[in-house]
């Protein structure tokens, strides 16, 4: 399987909406690529990101606002 390089040099990131005022738990998302959700941490904005299938994705959100995954 080859893989494909994603290409986020001038991505536009989404900060979370749960992401507290004061610069803590910060999480961005991009949402314009088909499939695929990247995922960093705001507060390291050249450090790693995780990208994820869209699908996958999907089911953790509506996990998290189901009420099924807590205290973390």
């Amino acid at each position: 399987m080859a893989s494909r390089e994603l290409d986020l040099s001038n991505a536009v990131w989404r900060k979370s909406s749960y992401s507290n005022g004061t610069g803590g738990n910060c999480l961005e998302v991009r949402d314009d690529h088909p499939d695929l959700v990247p995922v960093r941490d705001s507060k390291d904005p050249y450090g790693p990101v995780l990208v994820f299938p869209g699908a996958g994705w999907a089911s953790f959100i509506a996990s998290v606002k189901g009420g099924e995954l807590t205290g973390f």
